[in-house]
């Protein structure tokens, strides 16, 4: 057995505990592919994500990224997370206010926002692309759709890094309220390659400007907490939409609630492009016992 340093980290957490879980080991050399992902498998987090040295001689570090399937090349609550522990355990400092993380996307940078406590890291999205739009897009989104009334935006596939459905729903009390049905999402993601479906709806709450559901079942999960890639598309597609809308510049997020979470993210579009993310708190800073072998 070796002894390894782990981290437990809440992200995206409006307040304590109601964020998405990440596990990090924080320096897996050595570490086989299979090692990684039976670890990944036995934690049974959605991630777990594993740090290395840089092979890009332009990044900060370097972060494998595992589901307990499977590899995975990017996600945005892992980078998020994955870049709180490099700052956590002093492993990089910032360049002009970024990280820059190298991971199966390619080279990502990350701003950093204030310190200690009240630091926010915001991850610049992967270019996104809006493949189709319309309620009669695809023959399964109907049936995906049951239950909700949509808003006046119509329905998109928007593709960047992952591929999720974009759909506003008319308000924010229906989008809370909304039952989906699962498998029927789940059979739209598997069709379409996406994740499912990120449904959102505008607010008037005064603490954030839209309220989001990421219903990833094309992707084995009924519903994630807290999606930094989910809102990185929805954010390309507002801006897609609308050039010139209310949200252009930026806006926050609540996510989670509905199954029990309290998730907040900031989103930042600027000439520079979208960036996504939010806080992350440390829960557990500890070690594991495992053998690479």
């Amino acid at each position: 057995m070796e002894t390894f340093r782990y981290l437990h980290l809440d992200v995206f957490a409006a307040s304590l505990g109601g964020g998405n879980h990440l596990g990090v080991v924080t320096d897996a050399r050595g570490w086989s592919d299979a090692q990684m992902q039976r670890f990944a498998r036995w934690t049974g987090l959605v991630e777990t994500t594993f740090l290395l040295p840089p092979l890009d001689p332009s990044a900060s570090y370097r972060v494998r990224m595992f589901t307990p399937h499977k590899e995975i090349p990017f996600a945005g609550h892992p980078s998020v997370g994955s870049a709180h522990a490099v700052l956590a355990c002093g492993l990089v400092q910032p360049r002009d206010g970024l990280l820059w993380q190298e991971c199966g996307a390619g080279v990502l940078p990350l701003r950093v926002r204030g310190e200690g406590d009240a630091r926010e890291l915001l991850l610049k999205s992967p270019p996104a692309e809006v493949m189709q739009t319309g309620a009669d897009a695809h023959p399964l989104l109907a049936p995906a759709l049951a239950g909700t009334v949509v808003g006046r935006l119509p329905p998109a596939l928007v593709d960047g890094g992952r591929r999720w459905w974009v759909v506003e729903c008319a308000n924010e009390t229906s989008l809370r309220a909304w039952q989906p049905d699962h498998a029927a999402i789940g059979a739209l993601g598997k069709a379409t390659g996406s994740m499912g479906i990120c449904a959102f709806a505008r607010s008037n709450d005064g603490a954030f400007e839209l309220a989001v559901r990421a219903l990833a079942a094309g992707a084995g999960i009924d519903e994630d907490p807290a999606s930094g890639a989910a809102n990185g598309l929805l954010a390309a597609y507002l801006l897609h939409a609308e050039p010139q809308g209310p949200l252009a510049r930026g806006y926050t997020v609540s996510q989670g609630r509905e199954i029990g979470y309290d998730a907040s993210l900031a989103v930042q579009i600027d000439a520079d492009g979208i960036w996504v993310g939010g806080r992350t708190h440390t829960i557990v800073d500890g070690h594991l016992r495992w053998t690479r072998a």
